[in-house]
């Protein structure tokens, strides 16, 4: 691998001084033919210097093998000649650079070059950061994004360039070179510049450990200012505590902090594995269309109004999900896209109004079909990013046991402290408050019996926000000599307590956390506390993963507000076929095919086999309550298309910016996106939504009814 990246940066370079010679007739043939040679050296210098390396490595793998000495003298005299081979060939390369083009950052530099030898910067850079010896003669031209502040000692001037492969020491000294070193005095942070030097290693006395290339720096031969820059709104700078506002504000300045560049090459390499995954295994990558119909179901749409057809509207799709089946049925039975998905719903830390997702879908499969290639998807994607392994098969979780263990339907199961149903334990004994609940439950806050009874009621206050709305808390303490304690002693005995401590597998020295009332709200209610104490005992580690399947959802829930059945996924997913002589009895009992892939209480991925049954779909519709009129108008594309021969179908789709977002370590994805939109889904850099000029609205037929409300005048409010 690391010979083919020589071989590509060189060859990069190699091909824009060819082009360079062709455009800029004062470069004649010989100095061509000079670079030629010097990049021929190299790449044999390089070569022979990787060489030893491997050898040293083959000795170790030799020795654990039990070789015979004799081996290792050959592995040692071939490394000593070869490794000395290429330090010659290294520095005698530099020796056929055409001296009457030293000073080439003087001429215009044609762009080719320019890029090529910032390729080259690159490349270097990755081999001070891999450990790999780059000996001081090698010639470079290091085209940074930026200077950092100057650093000024003796005469001796020192700035600190920067691009997205890391930073590096350039020194410019008076002494030897007085114009050099006055243009170097000019820059300032920001500053854009070229810089052409050589690569060489500090003294011992100046090697800054703090650097990943403290070890070397570039001695420099000629700079170019290439743009100036004025002071930026906030530093460069990863420790610098900046604004959310503001870094979306100036968005491009923010990404070239080092920690957002990590987390964009992160992104594009989370996308090459994925898609080279997808390619190895029979999937086609389709693009559907980003103006689609309005559905309902699911959030809200973002509309848009078409010029060609008055008072109509393309919707922007919140997935591709009818367009995926429709390709199942025309025949393309492995499909994938990384999309681009719009959704106008309230925003939070992991959502975006605009998002993207990988979405497949599969011919002839059943759920177990889905979940094994998919599984094997995951544990590919770990490994080929993040180099974590997952030997065992992943855990399949059904829906009620996520919710009764662990109150959500996205459990982080990187620590313990399931729930309890203490119900029958908690009731009958005049605690009227358990007594009148429909649902008692609890967990063991592992550890935690000597929280003060100032962090128990900063608990208490926690679970009473509006955002969760629990109305207490009750606890128990277990001792570490065995005695309990709780807060509602005077209801119960010292037994009844320990029953219900031992229930919630509390041991001496945890601490029991009690919840009461309906039950799903209750599940739910208690789930933010126990994320909220995990949070606080620090087990809720961002490097340890504990990826999972979550199964056998409901296909329905009942809302009270409308009186009427939501489909919990989509109205596409397949019933259990068990499960389907319950349609019309109790729709509420009808488990779905459908599966969530979660990780670390994060959704990744979600998704279902398919109906492709035109019956069993319209009855899905009518249960949704839908007239065979609105399913028609609606839906009567993919109705249709079930008549001419639907293969069976499913699949799922992960949500691309959260993974990328897991793999970081990052509860935020929008620190995983470019240019993202703030809480209040504005783009802050953009300066939209914005208003549009009267003109556009007439084209589209348009009228504002409804402007931003102002506060009237005094004069209005008198009038």
């Amino acid at each position: 691998m690391l010979k083919l990246l020589v071989k590509k940066q060189l060859t990069e370079i190699f091909r824009a001084y060819i082009y360079d010679a062709k455009k800029n007739r004062a470069r004649s043939k010989a100095a061509t033919v000079g670079y030629i040679i010097f990049f021929v050296l190299l790449m044999v210098g390089v070569i022979g210097g990787m060489f030893t390396t491997l050898s040293l490595t083959m000795c170790r793998s030799m020795a654990e093998a039990g070789m015979s000495w004799f081996y290792f003298a050959i592995m040692g005299l071939m490394a000593i000649l070869l490794g000395a081979f290429g330090s010659v060939f290294t520095t005698y390369s530099s020796l056929y650079l055409p001296k009457d083009n030293d000073q080439m950052l003087s001429l215009p530099i044609p762009v080719d070059t320019l890029i090529a030898a910032r390729l080259l910067g690159v490349y270097l850079m990755g081999l001070m950061y891999s450990g790999v010896v780059v000996l001081p003669a090698i010639i470079v031209y290091w085209v940074t994004v930026s200077a950092a502040p100057l650093h000024l000692l003796a005469g001796v001037l020192f700035l600190l360039l920067r691009d997205r492969a890391g930073i590096v020491q350039c020194t410019f000294d008076k002494s030897v070179n007085a114009d050099l070193f006055d243009i170097a005095f000019t820059c300032r942070t920001e500053f854009v510049v070229a810089v052409k030097g050589k690569l060489v290693a500090r003294d011992a006395a100046a090697v800054n450990k703090k650097m990943p290339t403290g070890e070397v720096e570039i001695i420099a031969e000629d700079i170019r200012i290439l743009s100036k820059a004025e002071t930026t709104p906030f530093e460069i700078d990863d420790t610098k505590e900046v604004g959310d506002q503001i870094r979306l504000k100036y968005r491009y300045l923010d990404l070239r902090r080092p920690s957002m560049q990590r987390n964009l090459m992160l992104r594009h390499r989370v996308t090459q594995v994925a898609r080279n995954y997808f390619d190895e295994h029979g999937f086609l990558e389709i693009e559907t269309p980003m103006l689609t119909k309005s559905t309902p179901e699911g959030a809200r749409d973002y509309l848009v109004p078409s010029r060609v057809h008055p008072g109509k509207f393309y919707a922007l799709p919140q997935s591709p999900q009818t367009l995926k089946q429709l390709l199942m049925v025309a025949g393309y039975d492995r499909y994938f896209q990384i999309v681009r998905c719009f959704r106008d719903e309230d925003l939070r830390a992991d959502r975006q109004p605009e998002f993207t997702q990988i979405d497949c879908e599969m011919s002839f499969v059943e759920q177990e079909d889905v979940l094994e290639i998919f599984e094997r998807w995951a544990k590919h994607m770990f490994r080929e990013v993040l180099g974590v392994e997952f030997a065992e098969p992943l855990r399949r979780m059904p829906w009620i046991e996520a919710m009764e263990k662990y109150g959500s339907d996205k459990p982080d199961l990187r620590f313990g402290m399931e729930f309890a149903d203490l119900t029958d334990l908690a009731q009958g004994h005049g605690f009227a408050v358990f007594d009148d609940a429909e649902y008692v439950t609890g967990f063991a806050a592992t550890g935690c019996a000597g929280y003060t009874r100032k962090q128990i009621d900063a608990l208490t206050e926690f679970v009473k926000r509006q955002q969760i709305g629990a109305k207490g808390l009750v606890w128990i303490r277990v001792e570490a000599d065995g005695n309990v304690k709780s807060s509602v002693d005077k209801f119960y005995s010292p037994e009844q307590v320990r029953a219900m401590a031992e229930r919630a597998g509390a041991k001496a020295g945890d601490l029991v956390l009690i919840l009461c009332g309906k039950k799903f709200k209750t599940l739910t209610q208690l789930c933010a506390l126990r994320l909220e104490v995990a949070q606080q005992l620090g087990l809720r580690d961002p490097k340890k993963f504990a990826p999972l399947w979550v199964i056998d959802f409901p296909l329905f829930e009942w809302d009270d507000e409308t009186q009427r059945y939501y489909a919990v996924h989509h109205p596409f997913t397949s019933p259990k076929l068990e499960d389907v002589q319950y349609l019309d009895s109790d729709p509420g009992r009808v488990r779905a095919n459908a599966y969530d892939f979660v990780c670390n209480g994060t959704e990744i991925g979600g998704g279902s086999i398919r109906i492709h049954d035109s019956k069993l779909q319209a009855k899905m519709f009518e249960l949704l309550g839908f007239t065979a009129e609105q399913a028609q108008e609606r839906f009567g594309f993919l109705m249709n298309a079930f008549k001419y021969g639907a293969p069976p179908h499913g699949g799922l789709a992960f949500g691309f910016d959260r993974l990328c977002s897991l793999f970081g370590g990052s509860e935020s994805i929008r620190d995983y996106i470019a240019f993202p939109k703030n809480n209040n889904g504005r783009d802050m850099m953009l300066d939209a939504p914005g208003y549009i000029d009267q003109a556009q609205l007439d084209e589209l037929y348009l009228q504002l009814v409804c402007l931003l409300y102002t506060s009237p005048s005094p004069r209005d409010v008198e009038e």
